[in-house]
């Protein structure tokens, strides 16, 4: 079928091109009768406007981008599957579409200008980063140009442009409850696996931990600060390596996410370390599989639904040029309690 363009619906419905144009973009000063003529003429030769013009002439795409910055595959992780379906889902109620991609290598220049071309070219409206270090000189060099940037977990001080729209994890007192919940349980001896320190969530959990110790009076033990990012396996992998060193172990684990803890009691699983019996171990996220896994996970949980739905609402409210409620919205925290964490008083 032949494509028709704006000059032949004009003719057709008998109006002016700029008619057609105030009809298509829902202006008031049009007659009804006018509007109803062009929208038949328009539904009966299926027209729809080039969306190049449409920027050209100053016009939003209706469409975000969102982009996960992660390194494996995103279906093995149920939280970044969760994050995306969030955000799609809360766009979708306000009329929106979300253009995913996800970011394998940041240091790769070819990926990166691909990245700016979507912005550059007026393919989206604004865009959604999850998984950035805390200080990403792509997603700057955006902000200082003028787009409206989303970022999940990102903390700089004095970095407060109007276009940019941060979803923060509540890092430090979510870590804090979970100490404070061990020490109840008798525990003194807490180690931790960390995340990625270049993320902000991973040094503000470790100060949460640092706090938590502090205000219990509780001695850190370097030997069971170890060394990990957000995976599955670098929780298998820190305890492995210090079960190697042979030193004593604590009689509890902070991990820096579920994920991370799921790696863990696997590792100490095959060195015949039971949890919670011989070691307890508290999660952070309270994802999908954390209430079915074996012990069934004790865990911080974050309002996730909450979170990815005020950043996406915020992200349009800005894209509209309507006031946002808040540039910076921070979740709350709840202690899930489950099996994973045993009382030794």
């Amino acid at each position: 079928m032949r494509k028709v363009n704006s000059v032949e619906i004009a003719k057709l419905a008998g109006v002016s091109r700029s008619t057609v144009s105030r009809v298509i973009n829902n202006y008031p000063n049009v007659p009804e009768s006018t509007r109803r003529k062009v929208m038949e003429v328009i539904q009966e030769h299926n027209y729809y406007p080039n969306i190049s013009a449409r920027v050209l002439a100053g016009k939003k795409t209706g469409t975000i981008g969102l982009f996960m910055i992660e390194s494996g595959p995103v279906s093995d992780d149920p939280l970044s599957s969760f994050f995306i379906t969030s955000i799609i889902d809360s766009a979708s109620t306000k009329g929106y579409y979300v253009l995913t991609n996800f970011i394998r290598d940041r240091q790769d220049y070819n990926t990166i200008e691909r990245l700016k071309e979507v912005f550059y070219q007026r393919r989206i409206d604004g865009g959604i980063f999850i998984g950035a270090d805390n200080y990403e000189p792509m997603i700057e060099e955006l902000i200082k140009e003028g787009f409206i940037i989303g970022i999940v977990d990102q903390s700089l001080p004095g970095a407060n442009e109007p276009n940019r729209i941060v979803s923060n994890f509540p890092n430090e007192e979510g870590v804090a409850k979970a100490i404070d919940y061990l020490v109840d349980l008798g525990h003194k001896n807490i180690g931790i696996i960390n995340g990625d320190m270049n993320r902000i969530a991973g040094p503000q959990k470790f100060q949460g931990y640092l706090n938590g110790m502090k205000k219990n009076d509780l001695k850190v033990n370097n030997d069971w600060v170890l060394k990990g990012n957000f995976s599955r396996k670098s929780g298998y992998e820190a305890i492995k390596k210090l079960l190697e060193k042979k030193v004593a172990l604590p009689s509890a684990f902070i991990a820096a996410n579920d994920s991370n803890a799921f790696g863990v009691i696997q590792a100490l699983q095959e060195h015949s370390i039971k949890v919670p019996d011989d070691i307890s171990v508290i999660g952070f996220d309270d994802h999908m599989l954390s209430a079915f896994s074996n012990p069934s996970l004790t865990t911080v949980r974050v309002n996730f639904t909450e979170m990815m739905q005020k950043l996406t609402e915020n992200m349009i409210l800005a894209v509209e040029g309507k006031q946002v409620d808040s540039n910076h919205y921070v979740s709350d925290t709840e202690l899930i309690i489950r099996n994973s964490c045993k009382s030794i008083n």
